[in-house]
């Protein structure tokens, strides 16, 4: 894993009554009167990662059950209009999305800036995804513009958000074309994924269209684009290539689940699911995540079904798996994942099982399961990918096995691990205990109340396509029966 570490700076910006002469009088000419674009680009990516690191563990861990909870659970029983220790990941994407849309407008005005026009193009269309992932159709063309757009924009459709112009995949490309077309001398500064390298940052965008392809490809022909961006082989090939930057062990910069009271941290536990599947595998991956439970006689490790009825039944944690030293007291060792080359080779390999590429699957999927062991800081035993965990395994499908070590590779990026549950059904997820809807595994997220509450009428229409805001009405790229 990658070992940059920052501090953030803040800023704090104080707008004065108006009087005579207010520019002359009022304007510090010591200070700027907007952020430098290397200070918004640093802020945009920490505190997005930063973020999505904690609300993907707490919250995504959850529904994609790498997790349980033992208390204080309505989330984990699937009220997710309830979000307790996580889930509400609406306000990290707007606020981040807004930032970068003054960093990609100020790159576009300013010759100076102009280095900065690539990477801002390629995090929004990062930040969109997913976005339009977790919720579906959101407020999107209209929605960053601030005064030169609608304060109450429309909702936009997914597909659109995926395939128009100015939307993800356009904004890829885009972000390539101006990184291509940079001549000038000015250096990338500010950026913690790459240290300032834009061939990294292409690397970066391609790897999310082979991402984004996949996930649509249930609904467009993708196999022509990820041909040719396989063929040309200008994507995050090794782990030193990774899209990543890692926390610290101490605060500010530690990650944030280290940060918790310890009655919080214990509400933790390893699920029923994560056990079976790790014991399945015999993956040893399962003491990086978990710990032995506290009153096991021989480093045993337990898991907890997913959404018990809390009000009725009071387990104790010693009896459960506690997550890892690396999420608590080791947090150095830890990255803010945004892009992988583990997870490019599981995408890549399951391309090439489905035909979109013509390429030997088994290739990439074993790549893709050393790099994630690699990436976990964990031994590769020699007979691991030659047993349960080999991409054919009996009674098993390839396209299982490649989800499945996905979704254990992404523990901590759980939103992700539960979109890809969502778009092929893949680990199998087991129903929670005391459900709060209706027995079902939510498709989506819903739609927060401050959405209602601040555009009212734009809201109503999704709330209607989304029958009352419901958790169970699929995404347009979900195309499971």
């Amino acid at each position: 894993m990658k070992k940059f570490i920052y501090t953030i700076a803040i800023f704090t910006f104080i707008i004065t009554s108006c009087t005579k002469d207010f520019e002359e009088i009022n304007t510090n000419q010591n200070s700027p009167v907007a952020v430098q674009p290397s200070l918004l680009l640093r802020q945009v990516i920490y505190d997005f990662g930063e973020q999505m690191s904690y609300e993907g563990f707490a919250a995504g861990n959850l529904l994609s059950q790498h997790t349980a909870l033992l208390d204080f659970n309505l989330f984990d029983r699937h009220d997710l209009k309830s979000p307790q220790l996580g889930g509400n990941p609406w306000p990290i994407f707007y606020t981040n999305l807004r930032d970068n849309e003054i960093l990609l407008k100020q790159s576009k005005q300013a010759p100076a800036f102009a280095v900065y026009e690539g990477p801002a193009f390629i995090l929004k269309a990062y930040m969109a995804a997913g976005l339009t992932d977790v919720f579906g159709d959101v407020p999107y063309f209209d929605a960053f513009n601030g005064i030169e757009g609608s304060v109450k924009p429309t909702y936009d459709l997914q597909e659109d958000i995926y395939l128009n112009k100015n939307g993800i995949l356009d904004n890829l490309d885009k972000g390539i074309a101006a990184i291509n077309a940079y001549t000038g001398s000015i250096p990338l500064e500010g950026d913690i994924l790459f240290n300032g390298n834009l061939d990294n940052w292409i690397q970066f965008a391609n790897s999310l269209k082979i991402k984004y392809l996949i996930r649509i490809s249930g609904k467009v022909d993708v196999s022509a684009q990820l041909q040719t961006i396989f063929d040309e082989g200008n994507y995050i090939r090794n782990n030193t290539e990774n899209a990543v930057f890692s926390f610290s062990n101490t605060a500010p910069n530690n990650f944030r689940f280290a940060q918790l009271r310890e009655g919080d941290f214990t509400n933790f536990v390893m699920s029923e699911t994560a056990e079976e599947i790790f014991k399945d595998l015999n993956d040893v991956r399962i003491s990086t995540f978990y710990r032995a439970f506290a009153n096991s006689n021989s480093s045993e490790f337990n898991g907890l079904i997913n959404g018990i009825n809390a009000s009725t039944t009071t387990p104790s944690p010693d009896d459960y798996s506690l997550a890892g030293t690396i999420f608590r007291e080791n947090t150095a060792a830890l990255d803010a994942n945004f892009m992988t080359a583990w997870e490019t080779n599981f995408l890549l390999a399951e391309a090439a099982e489905k035909g979109f590429i013509t390429t030997n699957a088994a290739t990439l999927y074993n790549s893709g399961v050393t790099q994630a062991f690699e990436y976990w800081n964990t031994n590769l035993p020699a007979t691991y990918l030659a047993e349960n965990a080999n991409l054919n395994a009996v009674g098993k499908t390839p396209l299982e096995q490649i989800i499945t070590q996905k979704w254990i590779a992404n523990t901590m990026n759980g939103y992700e691990s539960w979109i890809e549950y969502r778009r092929t059904s893949f680990p199998t997820l087991k129903n929670v205990a005391a459900s709060l809807n209706n027995g079902l595994i939510p498709v989506r997220m819903p739609y927060p109340a401050d959405a209602a509450a601040l555009n009212a009428e734009n809201y109503k229409i999704a709330e209607t396509a989304t029958n009352g805001n419901s958790l169970d009405v699929k995404v347009w790229w979900d195309s499971l029966p």
